[in-house]
């Protein structure tokens, strides 16, 4: 038998180096996060121990919620890989540059390993990326109409009425978006995309629906719970509608490249939940507590999947197989 070509060893030699580089980027954003914990540590002592426990279930919980949704879009994946790309995308995105959109490219770029073919991969991430965010939108715009109606809170144009005003715009004008693109032939090849992504996310929840869509829900919820039951242990929450919008509005300093979001979330999650009216001092507490759960649960979920699926990735006779399109199995 002949040796392999150069040509032929060159993919698997890339694929192996740059795997690697993403394990130890995600190791070093963890190690990158561990002198900031030194505060986390003071405050916590500030939290009775039952609802710091509570909060980090709701993080997982919130986490075992995208698995779940994950396995809903990506159904053609093994069950074992699917979970372990569910958990590692959900890494990359606590803890890389780029926040929950880097988290998915990183994703779609491990699945297309595992041997999914390119267009299935877009359409199915594309889908899987606005069915949460029309979750997101729903949850403000929700809790918006709360406030303008009389909820506990905020009534004030800017911190009630304003978010919920830019929100329902924006959501509207993206769910537009496939009727746009089949009026006019010749639109823009990423808009293309993005009413692809709409229209698989539309498909999935209304003409195939699952159990599993309640990941979308619970991926959600269940973080800004973390959020409330820090800030109750600390002795002080604000309303459900207040809280929603101050994370909403804080996450939006996410959107910054910083690995992890060090000290930008924190930064972004203080300022917002002060506006909403918590003390600014339990604010900056709550804020370090919850960015600290928010960012070791996932990422060493994260950090261990992958460590269990990069193996099958590299070796051809091990590389997961994309199934029939067929109901994934039980969790």
């Amino acid at each position: 038998m002949s040796a392999p070509s150069t040509s032929a060893k060159r993919p698997k030699v890339v694929s192996q180096l740059t795997t690697l580089a993403l394990l130890v980027a995600l190791g070093l954003a963890l190690l990158a996060s561990v002198p900031g914990l030194r505060d986390v540590l003071d405050r916590i002592g500030d939290i009775s121990p039952v609802w710091l426990a509570l909060a980090v279930l709701a993080e997982l919980a919130s986490d075992v919620s995208f698995v779940v949704l994950f396995r809903r879009f990506f159904d053609r994946l093994d069950a074992r890989d699917a979970r372990a790309l569910a958990w590692t995308e959900q890494a990359t995105g606590a803890l890389l540059p780029g926040g929950g959109a880097g988290g998915l490219a990183i994703g779609g770029w491990l699945i297309h390993l595992a041997g999914a073919p390119t267009d299935w991969i877009v359409r199915r991430s594309g889908g899987l990326f606005f069915l949460t965010s029309a979750v997101n939108a729903a949850t403000v715009i929700a809790a918006g109409l709360a406030l303008i109606l009389g909820a506990s809170g905020p009534h004030d144009f800017v911190l009630a009425a304003l978010p919920t005003l830019l929100v329902g715009a924006v959501t509207l004008a993206v769910v537009a978006l496939p009727a746009v693109t089949r009026s006019r032939p010749r639109t823009p090849g990423w808009i293309r995309a993005i009413s692809a992504g709409v229209l698989d996310a539309e498909e999935t929840t209304f003409r195939r629906p699952s159990w599993r869509l309640l990941g979308s829900l619970g991926y959600l919820w269940f973080d800004i719970a973390v959020l409330w039951l820090v800030l109750r242990g600390l002795g002080e929450a604000p309303t459900v509608p207040a809280l929603i919008l101050a994370y909403t509005i804080g996450y939006l300093a996410n959107m910054l490249p910083i690995p992890g979001g060090i000290g930008v979330l924190d930064a972004g999650l203080t300022g917002a939940l002060t506006l909403y009216g918590v003390a600014p001092a339990h604010a900056a507490a709550a804020a370090l507590v919850y960015h600290a759960i928010a960012l070791w649960v996932p990422g060493l979920g994260g950090l261990v999947g992958y460590l269990r699926v990069r193996p099958r990735l590299l070796r051809p006779d091990t590389r997961v197989s994309p199934a029939p399109l067929t109901e994934p199995a039980a969790l």
